[in-house]
């Protein structure tokens, strides 16, 4: 697929776009490596890994998917592009990758892009640049290349590999998507309604009150969103598998914070930790003592704390 936007996109992915970026990810090696993105790219970022991870497909997977996006559309949702490519990987409605309407769908475009990668033998064996061109079929096949460092990164944090590693300052955008139940519909939309009816995710609401739900809850800009609450999701029994729960947790974790801004989350807590937005560093900071944890010490849940 080829970019007929590339000297608009170049702009964008150094600058951030709008704003500036807002968002930042680091290096779990302590090896001082970071890529700093706005929230917007953020949010389509974890769209992103969560339809990898709810396709059970390994990290690798997921880090050629973000550096093709990265170069496609540097992680933005875009309506245009070189003939009638659109949406985050460049997808052509007129070479089979569906219609207008659904490859705008963040969610659609990674699903499809993953089923194509899927086909190809041995992709996770393969150079970066190889099995993203087997996909894309792009006229620049070595553009990919540049995007796999910051992919890794982002890869590693989103699927949760590595923990308290991305961070946002969780500026409010002008959204009506707020509230506990525009998370909870938000979740069942990048990782499927398994993340929110195995685990029998709980909402509380500001008046104290709580309940379990095994649906993802109204439409956004319904009343009950209007509701500050927040999403409890049990993580050893989301995961389903003991020995993933604190990836897992952490994947769900940076998920919200990477969807602060567009759903109006106040706090992520996770394994002793909490972010908080609107904290100019806004670090992961202990809670010293307060967080959830199992008696074997593995964090139990990752609450979600929304606000308007």
């Amino acid at each position: 697929m080829l970019s007929a936007v590339a000297g608009y996109l170049v702009v964008q992915y150094v600058t951030g776009g709008s704003g500036g970026p807002g968002c930042k990810v680091v290096s779990g090696k302590g090896d001082g490596a970071t890529y700093e993105f706005t929230p917007e790219q953020a949010v389509n970022a974890a769209t992103i890994t969560a339809v990898g991870t709810a396709r059970d497909l390994p990290e690798r997977a997921v880090t050629i998917a973000l550096a093709t996006a990265l170069q496609e559309s540097a992680l933005r949702n875009i309506d245009y592009g070189d003939r009638d490519s659109l949406g985050l990987f460049q997808q052509r409605p007129s070479m089979g990758w569906g219609t207008p309407q659904q490859i705008t769908d963040p969610a659609y475009a990674a699903e499809k892009f993953y089923e194509h990668l899927e086909k190809v033998p041995g992709y996770t064996r393969l150079p970066l640049t190889v099995a993203a061109q087997k996909v894309q079929r792009s006229g620049y096949p070595q553009a990919y290349a540049k995007h796999e460092p910051d992919a890794t990164l982002l890869a590693a944090a989103l699927t949760g590999r590595s923990g308290a590693t991305l961070t946002c300052d969780g500026r409010p955008a002008a959204t009506r998507a707020k509230g506990a139940d525009a998370v909870r519909a938000a979740l069942a939309r990048d990782f499927g309604r398994d993340v929110l009816e195995p685990a029998g995710a709980e909402v509380d609401d500001a008046k104290g009150q709580s309940s379990a739900r095994s649906s993802p809850g109204a439409s956004p800009g319904t009343e009950a969103e209007s509701v500050d609450g927040t999403v409890t999701l049990p993580v050893t029994t989301v995961s389903g598998d003991r020995r993933d729960a604190g990836a897992r947790g952490w994947q769900l974790a940076h998920w919200a914070v990477a969807n602060a801004s567009e759903l109006h989350i106040r706090s992520v807590t996770y394994a002793g930790r909490e972010w908080v937005a609107g904290h100019t560093d806004s670090q992961w900071r202990p809670l010293d003592g307060k967080g959830s944890a199992s008696s074997d010490g593995e964090a139990e849940a990752v609450r979600i704390t929304t606000g308007s």
